[in-house]
């Protein structure tokens, strides 16, 4: 028919549980990320994950894996249970599409019916794109902030810069979680403070390595001066140019579970 669009897959989302479906996550961690061989997750640990009450998601389109999610259990320091998101990845095709949210909001509705409040993970504070998800999307807050906390890896997506990450924290049951996933709005404390990272990082790590450090260096030094003073990422702007996280003074309300 004149005019007509070919439909969107429809993308299923379920717990992997077989080796076949481990050994399908492992080879999608070479496609997504291009790691050499012994940077890739095994798929040994994808099975001990299982048994010790990890979570494993597979983002399905028909009979073709299309994505993944593995979290293992963690223990804070004061004894408190939560899940540690260690890896999600959707292939080049499927992105921009939702399969993330997907993953991540089974991820969440599985975690809450094993009774956890809080999910983190790392991420690259210069991927605009996942800050924003992170960010406005997930309702998560930044209050931590490692360098290099991987080391120099193989992936071309990391573009031989050191691995500097923000830890999301995602307090999934609170209200500021709630509001954001059921498009309500949600008050925001006053900006404090904001750190700027440029559009396009991807491009600028290939074309001028030196500058994308320059860039990193800035951002990783703005973040740790800025979380060292006590203030906390809440949300996120961007514009085709560039992204701004926002820091606020904590605000304990907007995050904690209840």
């Amino acid at each position: 028919m004149a005019g007509s669009q070919t439909p969107r897959p429809v993308i299923e989302v379920r717990g992997l549980t077989q080796h076949a479906e481990f050994a399908e996550a492992v080879r999608l961690q070479k496609q997504i990320w291009g790691f050499d061989e012994i940077e890739l997750i095994p798929l040994r640990l994808f099975v001990v994950a299982t048994r010790i009450g990890g979570q494993i998601l597979g983002a399905f389109d028909g009979g073709s894996m299309i994505g993944f999610c593995l979290a293992i259990p963690g223990i804070k320091p004061d004894g408190k249970t939560y899940l540690h998101s260690h890896m999600l990845g959707v292939t080049k095709g499927y992105q921009n599409r939702g399969a993330g949210r997907l993953l991540k909001l089974e991820q969440r509705k599985e975690a809450l019916q094993r009774g956890f409040d809080l999910v983190e993970w790392t991420f690259d504070p210069l991927e605009i794109k996942n800050a924003y998800f992170n960010l406005e999307r997930l309702g998560a807050i930044v209050r931590r902030f490692t360098l290099n906390q991987y080391g120099t890896t193989s992936s071309h997506l990391h573009g031989g810069l050191p691995t500097d990450r923000c830890t999301a924290e995602w307090w999934i049951a609170s209200a500021r979680v709630r509001a954001v996933l059921s498009g309500r709005p949600f008050p925001r404390a006053p900006v404090a403070a904001r750190i700027a990272v440029p559009a396009g990082m991807e491009s600028i790590r290939e074309a001028d390595p030196p500058r994308a450090r320059e860039i990193q260096k800035r951002v990783s030094g703005e973040f740790l001066e800025y979380l060292s003073k006590g203030l906390e990422v809440t949300g996120f702007e961007r514009s085709p140019e560039a992204g701004a996280y926002l820091l606020a003074s904590p605000s304990q309300e907007s995050w904690e579970f209840k």
